[in-house]
Protein backbone atom coordinates (compact mmCIF):
# COMPACT_ATOMS: atom_id res chain seq x y z
CA UNK A 1 0.00 0.00 0.00
CA UNK A 2 1.64 3.21 -1.18
CA UNK A 3 2.32 6.01 1.70
CA UNK A 4 0.28 8.92 1.20
CA UNK A 5 2.80 12.64 1.36
CA UNK A 6 2.04 13.69 5.04
CA UNK A 7 4.62 16.48 6.54
CA UNK A 8 4.19 14.82 9.63
CA UNK A 9 5.22 11.23 9.27
CA UNK A 10 8.42 10.65 10.32
CA UNK A 11 10.51 7.75 8.52
CA UNK A 12 12.89 5.58 10.07
CA UNK A 13 15.85 7.32 11.30
CA UNK A 14 17.38 9.62 10.07
CA UNK A 15 21.29 11.27 10.05
CA UNK A 16 19.53 14.28 12.54
CA UNK A 17 18.78 14.25 15.86
CA UNK A 18 15.44 14.98 17.31
CA UNK A 19 14.21 15.88 20.47
CA UNK A 20 11.74 13.77 22.13
CA UNK A 21 8.15 14.54 23.55
CA UNK A 22 9.94 13.79 27.19
CA UNK A 23 13.22 13.91 28.67
CA UNK A 24 15.03 11.68 27.03
CA UNK A 25 16.81 12.38 23.68
CA UNK A 26 16.99 10.50 20.89
CA UNK A 27 20.39 10.56 18.91
CA UNK A 28 20.64 8.81 15.55
CA UNK A 29 24.34 7.54 14.90
CA UNK A 30 26.22 9.01 12.57
CA UNK A 31 27.84 7.01 9.50
CA UNK A 32 31.17 6.16 9.89
CA UNK A 33 33.57 8.97 8.30
CA UNK A 34 37.00 8.01 6.62
CA UNK A 35 38.20 4.85 5.29
CA UNK A 36 40.98 2.62 4.85
CA UNK A 37 43.39 4.26 2.67
CA UNK A 38 46.37 3.96 4.37
CA UNK A 39 46.45 0.83 5.45
CA UNK A 40 45.33 -0.03 1.87
CA UNK A 41 48.18 2.12 0.48
CA UNK A 42 50.56 -0.13 2.54
CA UNK A 43 48.94 -3.09 2.07
CA UNK A 44 49.38 -2.54 -2.04
CA UNK A 45 53.02 -0.76 -1.55
CA UNK A 46 54.36 -4.26 0.14
CA UNK A 47 56.62 -5.57 -2.07
CA UNK A 48 55.33 -9.15 -0.33
CA UNK A 49 51.72 -8.23 -2.01
CA UNK A 50 51.75 -12.05 -3.78
CA UNK A 51 53.00 -13.95 -0.53
CA UNK A 52 50.19 -11.69 1.89
CA UNK A 53 47.11 -11.35 -0.33
CA UNK A 54 46.85 -15.23 0.03
CA UNK A 55 47.40 -15.16 3.72
CA UNK A 56 44.51 -12.73 4.44
CA UNK A 57 40.92 -14.08 5.07
CA UNK A 58 38.67 -13.31 1.84
CA UNK A 59 36.08 -11.60 4.36
CA UNK A 60 38.81 -9.10 4.96
CA UNK A 61 39.44 -9.13 1.09
CA UNK A 62 35.62 -8.69 0.60
CA UNK A 63 35.71 -6.14 3.82
CA UNK A 64 38.50 -3.96 1.61
CA UNK A 65 36.77 -4.28 -1.34
CA UNK A 66 33.34 -2.85 -0.25
CA UNK A 67 35.12 -0.46 2.06
CA UNK A 68 37.24 1.62 -0.36
CA UNK A 69 35.68 0.25 -4.25
CA UNK A 70 36.76 -2.27 -6.69
CA UNK A 71 39.02 0.28 -8.54
CA UNK A 72 41.59 0.47 -5.63
CA UNK A 73 41.57 -3.10 -5.11
CA UNK A 74 42.08 -4.62 -8.30
CA UNK A 75 45.54 -4.85 -7.04
CA UNK A 76 44.31 -7.51 -4.17
CA UNK A 77 41.73 -9.23 -6.72
CA UNK A 78 44.60 -10.19 -9.01
CA UNK A 79 47.00 -11.58 -6.04
CA UNK A 80 44.40 -13.30 -4.44
CA UNK A 81 44.02 -17.28 -4.70
CA UNK A 82 41.18 -19.23 -6.79
CA UNK A 83 39.45 -20.53 -3.63
CA UNK A 84 40.15 -16.88 -1.95
CA UNK A 85 38.37 -15.21 -5.09
CA UNK A 86 35.47 -17.60 -5.27
CA UNK A 87 34.54 -16.77 -1.91
CA UNK A 88 35.22 -12.77 -2.07
CA UNK A 89 32.52 -13.37 -5.32
CA UNK A 90 30.21 -15.62 -3.41
CA UNK A 91 30.21 -12.36 -0.45
CA UNK A 92 30.33 -9.50 -3.43
CA UNK A 93 28.06 -10.41 -6.07
CA UNK A 94 24.80 -11.75 -4.01
CA UNK A 95 22.21 -9.22 -2.25
CA UNK A 96 21.37 -10.96 0.98
CA UNK A 97 18.78 -10.06 2.96
CA UNK A 98 16.91 -12.17 6.21
CA UNK A 99 13.33 -12.03 4.77
CA UNK A 100 13.89 -13.57 1.28
CA UNK A 101 16.65 -15.91 -0.70
CA UNK A 102 20.29 -14.44 -1.54
CA UNK A 103 19.58 -12.39 -5.05
CA UNK A 104 22.32 -12.89 -8.06
CA UNK A 105 23.85 -8.72 -8.66
CA UNK A 106 23.89 -8.15 -12.10
CA UNK A 107 25.18 -4.92 -12.16
CA UNK A 108 27.86 -5.25 -9.49
CA UNK A 109 29.35 -8.00 -11.62
CA UNK A 110 28.93 -5.56 -14.53
CA UNK A 111 31.31 -3.20 -11.92
CA UNK A 112 33.73 -6.23 -11.74
CA UNK A 113 34.53 -6.45 -15.48
CA UNK A 114 34.65 -2.77 -15.81
CA UNK A 115 36.95 -2.77 -12.74
CA UNK A 116 39.29 -4.99 -13.86
CA UNK A 117 39.20 -3.66 -17.80
CA UNK A 118 40.18 -0.10 -16.55
CA UNK A 119 42.88 -1.71 -14.37
CA UNK A 120 44.08 -3.66 -17.28
CA UNK A 121 43.44 -6.08 -19.54
CA UNK A 122 46.30 -8.67 -18.68
CA UNK A 123 44.09 -8.62 -15.17
CA UNK A 124 40.89 -8.46 -16.38
CA UNK A 125 42.21 -12.22 -18.40
CA UNK A 126 43.91 -13.20 -15.25
CA UNK A 127 40.91 -12.81 -13.12
CA UNK A 128 37.71 -14.23 -15.22
CA UNK A 129 39.83 -17.01 -16.09
CA UNK A 130 40.49 -18.00 -12.45
CA UNK A 131 36.31 -17.36 -11.89
CA UNK A 132 33.68 -20.15 -11.87
CA UNK A 133 32.82 -20.72 -15.97
CA UNK A 134 29.33 -21.27 -14.98
CA UNK A 135 29.56 -17.54 -12.74
CA UNK A 136 30.91 -15.46 -15.41
CA UNK A 137 28.08 -16.77 -18.06
CA UNK A 138 25.73 -15.94 -15.90
CA UNK A 139 26.76 -12.66 -15.59
CA UNK A 140 27.90 -12.21 -19.63
CA UNK A 141 24.18 -13.19 -20.35
CA UNK A 142 22.17 -11.34 -18.50
CA UNK A 143 23.92 -8.31 -20.86
CA UNK A 144 24.76 -10.20 -23.99
CA UNK A 145 23.83 -12.81 -26.09
CA UNK A 146 25.52 -15.14 -28.56
CA UNK A 147 24.95 -16.21 -31.85
CA UNK A 148 26.60 -18.57 -34.52
CA UNK A 149 26.94 -16.35 -37.41
CA UNK A 150 25.31 -18.47 -40.01
CA UNK A 151 21.93 -18.39 -38.55
CA UNK A 152 22.01 -14.66 -39.64
CA UNK A 153 22.39 -15.55 -43.40
CA UNK A 154 18.96 -17.39 -44.96
CA UNK A 155 19.96 -20.35 -46.88
CA UNK A 156 17.12 -20.13 -49.93
CA UNK A 157 14.57 -16.99 -50.55
CA UNK A 158 11.35 -18.15 -49.80
CA UNK A 159 7.74 -16.46 -49.46
CA UNK A 160 8.04 -16.79 -45.68
CA UNK A 161 11.19 -15.35 -45.86
CA UNK A 162 11.50 -12.59 -42.34
CA UNK A 163 12.40 -9.60 -43.49
CA UNK A 164 16.30 -8.64 -44.02
CA UNK A 165 18.13 -9.43 -40.35
CA UNK A 166 21.02 -7.31 -41.53
CA UNK A 167 18.57 -4.56 -41.17
CA UNK A 168 17.12 -5.88 -37.66
CA UNK A 169 20.75 -6.77 -36.89
CA UNK A 170 21.88 -2.69 -37.00
CA UNK A 171 19.68 -1.41 -34.45
CA UNK A 172 21.23 -2.99 -31.48
CA UNK A 173 24.98 -3.34 -30.58
CA UNK A 174 26.85 -6.27 -32.28
CA UNK A 175 30.04 -7.55 -33.05
CA UNK A 176 31.27 -10.65 -34.29
CA UNK A 177 34.42 -11.99 -31.92
CA UNK A 178 36.31 -15.01 -33.03
CA UNK A 179 33.74 -16.55 -34.74
CA UNK A 180 30.57 -15.91 -32.29
CA UNK A 181 28.06 -12.77 -33.19
CA UNK A 182 27.72 -10.42 -29.95
CA UNK A 183 24.81 -8.63 -29.46
CA UNK A 184 23.79 -6.81 -26.35
CA UNK A 185 20.75 -6.58 -24.86
CA UNK A 186 21.69 -3.64 -23.08
CA UNK A 187 24.44 -0.72 -23.64
CA UNK A 188 25.71 -1.11 -20.38
CA UNK A 189 29.22 -2.37 -19.77
CA UNK A 190 29.23 -3.10 -23.53
CA UNK A 191 33.10 -1.65 -24.30
CA UNK A 192 34.25 -3.11 -20.93
CA UNK A 193 32.53 -6.88 -22.11
CA UNK A 194 33.57 -6.49 -25.87
CA UNK A 195 37.19 -5.90 -24.83
CA UNK A 196 37.38 -8.60 -22.46
CA UNK A 197 36.08 -11.15 -25.42
CA UNK A 198 38.44 -10.10 -27.52
CA UNK A 199 41.25 -9.86 -24.81
CA UNK A 200 40.27 -13.80 -23.98
CA UNK A 201 40.16 -14.91 -27.00
CA UNK A 202 43.80 -13.55 -28.27
CA UNK A 203 45.31 -14.67 -25.11
CA UNK A 204 42.81 -17.47 -23.20
CA UNK A 205 41.18 -19.09 -26.34
CA UNK A 206 39.72 -22.41 -24.17
CA UNK A 207 38.40 -19.95 -21.38
CA UNK A 208 37.03 -18.11 -24.58
CA UNK A 209 35.32 -20.84 -25.46
CA UNK A 210 34.21 -22.17 -23.08
CA UNK A 211 32.46 -18.91 -22.00
CA UNK A 212 30.73 -18.60 -25.43
CA UNK A 213 29.64 -22.00 -26.02
CA UNK A 214 27.61 -21.39 -23.05
CA UNK A 215 26.31 -17.73 -23.45
CA UNK A 216 25.37 -19.76 -26.92
CA UNK A 217 23.08 -22.08 -24.78
CA UNK A 218 22.03 -19.11 -22.51
CA UNK A 219 20.74 -17.23 -25.97
CA UNK A 220 18.94 -20.28 -27.83
CA UNK A 221 17.41 -21.49 -24.78
CA UNK A 222 13.66 -21.54 -25.91
CA UNK A 223 12.19 -24.69 -26.19
CA UNK A 224 8.95 -25.14 -28.15
CA UNK A 225 5.72 -24.76 -26.46
CA UNK A 226 3.81 -27.48 -26.06
CA UNK A 227 1.74 -27.75 -22.93
CA UNK A 228 3.52 -30.86 -21.67
CA UNK A 229 6.38 -29.50 -19.44
CA UNK A 230 6.76 -26.46 -17.27
CA UNK A 231 10.72 -26.37 -17.41
CA UNK A 232 13.08 -23.44 -16.45
CA UNK A 233 14.71 -21.86 -19.03
CA UNK A 234 18.17 -22.35 -19.50
CA UNK A 235 19.33 -18.86 -18.38
CA UNK A 236 17.05 -19.49 -15.19
CA UNK A 237 18.21 -23.10 -14.74
CA UNK A 238 21.90 -21.58 -15.01
CA UNK A 239 21.83 -19.08 -12.58
CA UNK A 240 19.50 -21.95 -10.29
CA UNK A 241 22.71 -24.06 -10.25
CA UNK A 242 24.91 -21.38 -9.49
CA UNK A 243 22.85 -20.45 -6.84
CA UNK A 244 23.23 -24.01 -5.17
CA UNK A 245 27.10 -24.21 -6.11
CA UNK A 246 27.63 -21.02 -3.66
CA UNK A 247 25.23 -22.15 -1.46
CA UNK A 248 26.97 -25.80 -1.01
CA UNK A 249 30.09 -24.10 -1.01
CA UNK A 250 29.33 -21.43 2.19
CA UNK A 251 28.00 -24.24 3.98
CA UNK A 252 31.27 -26.23 3.66
CA UNK A 253 32.67 -22.71 5.09
CA UNK A 254 30.36 -22.67 8.09
CA UNK A 255 27.57 -20.82 6.55
CA UNK A 256 23.75 -21.22 6.73
CA UNK A 257 21.57 -20.61 3.76
CA UNK A 258 18.58 -18.25 4.60
CA UNK A 259 15.85 -20.00 4.01
CA UNK A 260 17.29 -22.84 5.97
CA UNK A 261 17.97 -20.42 9.02
CA UNK A 262 14.47 -18.51 8.33
CA UNK A 263 12.88 -22.14 9.01
CA UNK A 264 14.84 -23.52 11.57
CA UNK A 265 14.11 -20.43 13.34
CA UNK A 266 10.63 -20.33 12.94
CA UNK A 267 10.72 -24.08 13.89
CA UNK A 268 12.21 -22.95 17.48
CA UNK A 269 9.46 -20.48 18.34
CA UNK A 270 7.01 -23.60 17.83
CA UNK A 271 8.35 -26.39 19.07
CA UNK A 272 8.32 -27.44 22.65
CA UNK A 273 11.39 -27.47 24.36
CA UNK A 274 13.02 -30.58 25.43
CA UNK A 275 15.50 -31.89 27.39
CA UNK A 276 19.00 -31.05 25.57
CA UNK A 277 19.68 -34.62 24.49
CA UNK A 278 21.39 -34.49 21.14
CA UNK A 279 20.53 -37.56 20.27
CA UNK A 280 16.38 -36.85 20.29
CA UNK A 281 16.15 -33.10 20.02
CA UNK A 282 18.47 -32.14 17.14
CA UNK A 283 16.46 -30.13 14.44
CA UNK A 284 16.35 -31.88 10.87
CA UNK A 285 17.99 -28.97 9.57
CA UNK A 286 20.46 -28.50 11.85
CA UNK A 287 21.50 -31.91 11.42
CA UNK A 288 21.95 -31.10 7.77
CA UNK A 289 23.96 -28.46 8.65
CA UNK A 290 26.41 -30.53 10.63
CA UNK A 291 26.41 -33.21 7.57
CA UNK A 292 26.93 -31.08 5.02
CA UNK A 293 30.06 -29.02 7.64
CA UNK A 294 31.79 -32.91 7.93
CA UNK A 295 31.21 -34.43 4.75
CA UNK A 296 34.03 -31.96 3.09
CA UNK A 297 36.60 -29.95 4.63
CA UNK A 298 37.43 -27.01 1.85
CA UNK A 299 41.40 -26.57 1.50
CA UNK A 300 42.16 -23.39 1.52
CA UNK A 301 44.98 -22.96 -0.72
CA UNK A 302 45.97 -25.28 -3.56
CA UNK A 303 49.29 -23.75 -4.46
CA UNK A 304 51.84 -26.31 -5.76
CA UNK A 305 55.50 -25.98 -3.69
CA UNK A 306 56.74 -24.65 -6.85
CA UNK A 307 54.29 -21.69 -7.04
CA UNK A 308 54.85 -18.28 -5.71
CA UNK A 309 52.71 -17.65 -2.12
CA UNK A 310 54.44 -20.99 -0.73
CA UNK A 311 53.23 -21.73 2.93
CA UNK A 312 56.44 -23.51 4.26
CA UNK A 313 59.63 -21.66 5.47
CA UNK A 314 58.48 -18.12 5.19
CA UNK A 315 61.00 -15.74 4.39
CA UNK A 316 61.60 -13.29 7.50
CA UNK A 317 60.94 -10.13 5.52
CA UNK A 318 57.75 -11.67 4.27
CA UNK A 319 56.87 -12.69 7.96
CA UNK A 320 57.50 -9.57 8.99
CA UNK A 321 55.68 -7.79 6.34
CA UNK A 322 52.23 -9.54 7.54
CA UNK A 323 52.61 -9.51 11.09
CA UNK A 324 52.74 -5.95 10.23
CA UNK A 325 49.65 -5.96 7.89
CA UNK A 326 47.79 -7.71 9.81
CA UNK A 327 48.31 -5.56 13.16
CA UNK A 328 47.33 -2.41 10.72
CA UNK A 329 44.27 -4.46 10.11
CA UNK A 330 43.30 -5.29 12.86
CA UNK A 331 43.84 -1.42 14.03
CA UNK A 332 41.54 -0.30 11.54
CA UNK A 333 38.63 -2.96 11.97
CA UNK A 334 39.24 -4.72 9.08
CA UNK A 335 40.00 -7.76 10.94
CA UNK A 336 37.81 -8.15 13.66
CA UNK A 337 39.70 -9.94 17.20
CA UNK A 338 36.24 -12.04 17.64
CA UNK A 339 33.42 -11.57 19.66
CA UNK A 340 34.04 -11.64 23.56
CA UNK A 341 34.70 -15.06 23.69
CA UNK A 342 32.45 -16.88 26.75
CA UNK A 343 34.57 -19.02 28.32
CA UNK A 344 37.57 -17.40 30.71
CA UNK A 345 37.79 -14.65 32.51
CA UNK A 346 35.82 -11.88 31.18
CA UNK A 347 37.36 -8.60 32.43
CA UNK A 348 35.96 -6.44 35.68
CA UNK A 349 33.66 -4.60 33.34
CA UNK A 350 31.77 -7.72 32.13
CA UNK A 351 29.03 -9.15 33.97
CA UNK A 352 29.17 -13.50 34.19
CA UNK A 353 26.35 -14.78 32.00
CA UNK A 354 24.65 -16.92 34.59
CA UNK A 355 24.21 -19.84 34.39
CA UNK A 356 25.65 -20.64 30.92
CA UNK A 357 29.20 -19.85 31.55
CA UNK A 358 30.07 -21.52 34.04
CA UNK A 359 28.47 -24.52 32.51
CA UNK A 360 30.92 -23.87 29.70
CA UNK A 361 33.81 -23.63 31.63
CA UNK A 362 33.37 -26.66 33.33
CA UNK A 363 33.06 -28.44 29.45
CA UNK A 364 36.32 -26.69 28.43
CA UNK A 365 38.42 -28.17 31.53
CA UNK A 366 36.36 -32.02 31.31
CA UNK A 367 35.96 -32.71 27.63
CA UNK A 368 37.50 -31.56 24.96
CA UNK A 369 34.84 -33.53 22.43
CA UNK A 370 32.11 -31.98 24.07
CA UNK A 371 33.69 -28.76 24.35
CA UNK A 372 33.75 -29.12 20.20
CA UNK A 373 30.23 -29.75 19.77
CA UNK A 374 28.88 -26.69 21.91
CA UNK A 375 31.38 -24.05 19.69
CA UNK A 376 29.44 -25.26 16.90
CA UNK A 377 26.48 -25.06 18.03
CA UNK A 378 26.84 -21.95 18.83
CA UNK A 379 28.40 -20.97 15.68
CA UNK A 380 25.24 -22.60 13.74
CA UNK A 381 22.96 -20.19 16.17
CA UNK A 382 24.87 -17.18 15.12
CA UNK A 383 24.32 -18.26 11.49
CA UNK A 384 20.90 -19.12 11.75
CA UNK A 385 20.34 -15.63 13.65
CA UNK A 386 22.57 -13.60 11.06
CA UNK A 387 21.28 -15.42 8.07
CA UNK A 388 17.10 -15.36 8.93
CA UNK A 389 16.47 -12.58 11.33
CA UNK A 390 16.68 -8.99 11.39
CA UNK A 391 16.77 -6.65 14.19
CA UNK A 392 16.07 -2.82 14.07
CA UNK A 393 14.94 -3.91 9.76
CA UNK A 394 18.52 -4.80 9.50
CA UNK A 395 20.62 -7.74 9.53
CA UNK A 396 22.94 -8.40 13.02
CA UNK A 397 26.33 -7.95 12.85
CA UNK A 398 28.95 -10.75 13.89
CA UNK A 399 29.11 -9.79 17.39
CA UNK A 400 25.32 -8.67 18.29
CA UNK A 401 24.46 -12.74 16.60
CA UNK A 402 26.84 -13.83 19.26
CA UNK A 403 25.62 -12.00 22.05
CA UNK A 404 21.80 -12.73 20.90
CA UNK A 405 22.72 -16.66 21.16
CA UNK A 406 24.47 -16.69 24.69
CA UNK A 407 21.85 -14.38 26.20
CA UNK A 408 19.18 -16.56 24.63
CA UNK A 409 20.60 -19.39 25.73
CA UNK A 410 21.12 -18.52 28.79
CA UNK A 411 17.38 -17.28 29.12
CA UNK A 412 16.59 -21.32 28.14
CA UNK A 413 18.81 -22.54 30.41
CA UNK A 414 17.06 -20.22 33.37
CA UNK A 415 13.55 -22.44 32.40
CA UNK A 416 15.19 -25.83 32.47
CA UNK A 417 16.79 -24.95 36.25
CA UNK A 418 13.59 -23.87 37.43
CA UNK A 419 11.52 -26.55 35.62
CA UNK A 420 10.06 -24.38 33.54
CA UNK A 421 9.17 -27.70 31.04
CA UNK A 422 8.28 -30.92 31.85
CA UNK A 423 10.41 -32.39 34.26
CA UNK A 424 10.35 -36.29 32.55
CA UNK A 425 11.72 -34.29 29.29
CA UNK A 426 14.29 -32.96 31.25
CA UNK A 427 15.97 -36.73 31.32
CA UNK A 428 16.29 -35.76 35.55
CA UNK A 429 17.29 -32.22 35.53
CA UNK A 430 16.45 -31.02 38.97
CA UNK A 431 16.04 -27.23 39.96
CA UNK A 432 19.60 -26.55 39.40
CA UNK A 433 21.58 -28.13 36.78
CA UNK A 434 24.24 -30.10 37.66
CA UNK A 435 27.75 -28.63 36.57
CA UNK A 436 27.80 -31.24 34.05
CA UNK A 437 25.27 -30.89 31.84
CA UNK A 438 26.60 -29.47 28.99
CA UNK A 439 28.51 -32.36 28.74
CA UNK A 440 25.42 -34.51 28.12
CA UNK A 441 23.15 -31.74 26.56
CA UNK A 442 23.77 -29.69 23.55
CA UNK A 443 22.76 -25.82 23.42
CA UNK A 444 20.47 -25.63 20.41
CA UNK A 445 16.96 -27.11 23.25
CA UNK A 446 18.66 -24.00 25.63
CA UNK A 447 18.34 -21.67 22.79
CA UNK A 448 14.61 -23.07 21.41
CA UNK A 449 13.54 -22.68 24.85
CA UNK A 450 15.16 -18.82 25.25
CA UNK A 451 13.60 -18.00 21.88
CA UNK A 452 10.05 -19.76 21.99
CA UNK A 453 10.08 -17.38 25.65
CA UNK A 454 11.23 -14.36 23.68
CA UNK A 455 8.61 -14.91 21.01
CA UNK A 456 5.60 -15.63 23.62
CA UNK A 457 6.66 -13.45 26.35
CA UNK A 458 7.72 -9.99 24.57
CA UNK A 459 6.90 -10.48 21.07
CA UNK A 460 3.39 -11.41 21.21
CA UNK A 461 3.14 -9.75 24.84
CA UNK A 462 3.82 -6.30 23.17
CA UNK A 463 1.94 -6.66 20.27
CA UNK A 464 -1.62 -7.91 21.86
CA UNK A 465 -0.87 -4.88 24.70
CA UNK A 466 0.01 -2.51 21.87
CA UNK A 467 -3.21 -3.59 19.62
CA UNK A 468 -5.49 -3.20 23.05
CA UNK A 469 -3.90 0.63 23.34
CA UNK A 470 -4.46 1.76 19.85
CA UNK A 471 -8.24 0.57 20.40
CA UNK A 472 -8.66 3.21 22.63
CA UNK A 473 -6.49 5.85 20.78
CA UNK A 474 -8.45 5.60 18.23
CA UNK A 475 -11.58 6.78 19.65
CA UNK A 476 -9.17 10.40 20.18
CA UNK A 477 -9.17 13.01 18.14
CA UNK A 478 -5.63 12.67 16.45
CA UNK A 479 -4.11 14.25 13.21
CA UNK A 480 -2.63 10.85 12.65
CA UNK A 481 -5.88 8.40 13.17
CA UNK A 482 -5.68 7.05 10.14
CA UNK A 483 -1.89 5.77 10.83
CA UNK A 484 -3.23 4.43 13.80
CA UNK A 485 -5.88 2.73 12.53
CA UNK A 486 -3.85 1.36 9.54
CA UNK A 487 -1.30 0.33 12.23
CA UNK A 488 -3.23 -1.26 14.10
CA UNK A 489 -4.51 -3.27 11.17
CA UNK A 490 -1.41 -4.23 10.54
CA UNK A 491 -0.58 -5.45 14.33
CA UNK A 492 -3.88 -7.69 14.56
CA UNK A 493 -2.90 -9.35 11.15
CA UNK A 494 0.71 -10.04 11.74
CA UNK A 495 -0.29 -11.02 15.07
CA UNK A 496 -3.22 -13.67 13.87
CA UNK A 497 0.03 -14.94 11.68
CA UNK A 498 2.50 -15.10 14.45
CA UNK A 499 4.60 -12.34 12.82
CA UNK A 500 4.23 -9.33 14.70
CA UNK A 501 7.77 -7.94 13.74
CA UNK A 502 6.38 -7.35 9.66
CA UNK A 503 4.83 -4.49 11.49
CA UNK A 504 7.87 -2.43 11.55
CA UNK A 505 7.17 -0.02 9.18
CA UNK A 506 3.74 1.17 10.44
CA UNK A 507 5.27 1.79 13.77
CA UNK A 508 6.34 4.99 12.44
CA UNK A 509 2.82 6.28 13.25
CA UNK A 510 3.48 6.09 16.52
CA UNK A 511 7.17 8.31 15.69
CA UNK A 512 4.88 11.98 16.13
CA UNK A 513 3.26 10.87 19.16
CA UNK A 514 6.59 9.56 21.34
CA UNK A 515 9.89 9.12 19.76
CA UNK A 516 10.97 7.16 22.91
CA UNK A 517 8.20 4.95 22.55
CA UNK A 518 7.96 4.26 19.26
CA UNK A 519 12.31 3.69 19.16
CA UNK A 520 11.92 1.22 22.15
CA UNK A 521 8.69 -0.79 20.42
CA UNK A 522 10.96 -0.74 16.97
CA UNK A 523 13.52 -3.09 19.25
CA UNK A 524 11.29 -4.77 20.83
CA UNK A 525 9.35 -6.32 18.00
CA UNK A 526 12.06 -6.52 15.91
CA UNK A 527 12.15 -10.10 14.64
CA UNK A 528 15.38 -11.07 17.12
CA UNK A 529 13.32 -8.98 20.35
CA UNK A 530 16.45 -6.64 22.27
CA UNK A 531 16.27 -4.86 24.97
CA UNK A 532 16.21 -1.06 23.59
CA UNK A 533 18.41 1.67 25.74
CA UNK A 534 15.57 4.24 25.22
CA UNK A 535 13.22 1.56 27.25
CA UNK A 536 15.36 1.47 30.20
CA UNK A 537 15.41 5.38 29.80
CA UNK A 538 12.12 5.74 29.92
CA UNK A 539 11.58 3.32 32.87
CA UNK A 540 14.10 4.23 34.69
CA UNK A 541 13.03 8.16 34.28
CA UNK A 542 17.03 9.15 33.09
CA UNK A 543 16.89 12.72 30.81
CA UNK A 544 19.83 12.60 28.32
CA UNK A 545 20.64 11.54 25.12
CA UNK A 546 20.73 8.34 23.90
CA UNK A 547 21.09 6.65 20.31
CA UNK A 548 17.73 5.39 18.80
CA UNK A 549 19.24 1.99 17.74
CA UNK A 550 20.84 1.42 20.90
CA UNK A 551 20.07 -1.53 22.70
CA UNK A 552 21.40 -5.07 24.52
CA UNK A 553 20.45 -8.78 24.00
CA UNK A 554 18.31 -10.35 26.11
CA UNK A 555 20.11 -12.41 28.75
CA UNK A 556 17.89 -13.28 31.71
CA UNK A 557 14.20 -13.50 32.57
CA UNK A 558 14.75 -10.59 34.51
CA UNK A 559 15.08 -8.78 31.64
CA UNK A 560 11.40 -9.61 30.36
CA UNK A 561 9.95 -8.75 33.48
CA UNK A 562 11.47 -5.11 32.90
CA UNK A 563 9.51 -5.65 29.40
CA UNK A 564 6.11 -6.21 30.82
CA UNK A 565 6.60 -3.28 33.37
CA UNK A 566 7.22 -1.19 29.95
CA UNK A 567 4.03 -2.57 28.43
CA UNK A 568 1.79 -1.81 30.90
CA UNK A 569 2.95 1.41 31.41
CA UNK A 570 2.78 1.86 27.57
CA UNK A 571 -0.90 3.79 27.77
CA UNK A 572 -0.09 6.21 29.64
CA UNK A 573 3.44 7.06 27.51
CA UNK A 574 2.02 7.37 24.61
CA UNK A 575 -1.41 8.76 25.98
CA UNK A 576 -0.06 11.50 27.87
Amino acid sequence: MPKRADRRRRDKPSNKPVRASVATRIQVPSPRVGGVSDPLARLLDTPHLAQIVPRLAPEVLHHLIRDRGLEACTGLIAASTPQQLATVLDLDLWQTSPTRDDQFDERRFASWLEALMNDGESIAVSVVGAMDRDLVVTGLSRYVRVFDPGVFQPTAASDDELPDLDVARSTSLECEIAGYVVRARTSEAWDAIVGLLATLADDRPDVFHGVMQGCRRASNSMPEIDGLDDLMQQPEQLLYDVSIGREQRRTQQGYLAAADARAFLQSARQRPPSGGDSSSSINPITAAYFRALDSEITPTDHRSPDEPGERSSPDPDVSNSINAIVDLLTQEGMISPGPRALLGPAGDGVAQVIPLEPLLEYVHGTDELAYFARNREFAFLANALMAGCSVYSRPLTVQEAWDAVAGICNIGLEVMSDAGVDPERLAGVTATLPEHFLVDHDVLSAFEAGWRLLYLEVSMVVAKRLIAILRELQNIDSPGQQDLYRLRWELEKNRDAGTPWLSQDALEALAIIDLPAWTSLCGLLSECPVLPAAMNAILDHRAGSISATAFDCFTTRAQIRRVHEFAAQLRDILGS
